[in-house]
């Protein structure tokens, strides 16, 4: 096994650790409905995508 001959310090711990984060999703605003959603995914609400119909949506009565 490999051991290390000097401590890593925690700042340049740290800084290999910068990129090791959640990113925050992007949303947008459906241009049908006027919700939001996920960019690049079709709308939850209506079933559009990119102004086409992509999904029928069921009507539950």
């Amino acid at each position: 096994m490999a051991h290390p001959k000097r401590k890593i310090s925690k700042t340049r711990r740290d800084k290999r650790r910068t990129h090791d984060k959640a990113a925050i999703p992007g949303l947008g605003v459906c241009s049908n409905c006027g919700s939001t959603k996920k960019l690049h995914t079709v709308c939850g609400e209506c079933g559009f995508y990119r102004g086409k119909l992509a999904v029928a949506q069921e009507v539950t009565a």
